[in-house]
């Protein structure tokens, strides 16, 4: 069962830093969450590093959100429909958080993109304001192109 809670994706977020470490017994972790002024920042001039995971899930959201674009600026996608896009977002979400091999600088910068499209997912679950959550997943995307090496990456117009 998905619990599609902004403190549980956090706390899964955290775990995600224990790369190398059974989950269960990785102790408290002392990475702070990200602040909603907290920007991500290039690796001394360069780009973060990805891994599959990473990029197929970050592809699948930017399918996503390129193909619900046209619907939503015509005001003719529903609530149904705005559901069912956050849950397949929130998907690949979990499955990056579950599975990603980051280094721990690269991590890090990754929760700051990650924590803009969960909140951006649950503005969309939401009655008020899902249009926008989508505009705030857009604008996560086109983070991490900025910040993250994913070859053939291209933004989202909106």
């Amino acid at each position: 069962m998905m619990i599609p809670t902004k403190s549980f994706a956090l706390a899964a977020l955290a775990l995600c830093l224990a790369v190398g470490q059974p989950a269960l017994a990785a102790g408290p972790h002392a990475h702070e969450g990200p602040t909603e002024t907290a920007r991500p920042q290039l690796d001394h001039g360069k780009k973060w590093p990805t891994d599959d995971v990473l990029r197929r899930g970050m592809n699948d959201i930017a399918l996503a959100m390129r193909q619900s674009l046209a619907p939503i600026h015509s005001n003719v996608f529903t609530p149904a429909q705005y559901e069912a896009l956050a849950a397949r977002i929130q998907a690949q979400v979990d499955d990056v958080v579950a599975n990603c091999k980051l280094p721990e600088q690269a991590d890090q910068q990754l929760h700051l993109v990650l924590e803009q499209i969960i909140d951006g997912a649950a503005k969309m679950k939401s009655g008020t304001g899902r249009d926008q959550g989508a505009v705030k997943i857009v604008r996560a995307l086109a983070q991490y192109g900025r910040y993250f090496d994913h070859a053939g990456w291209r933004p989202l117009e909106h």
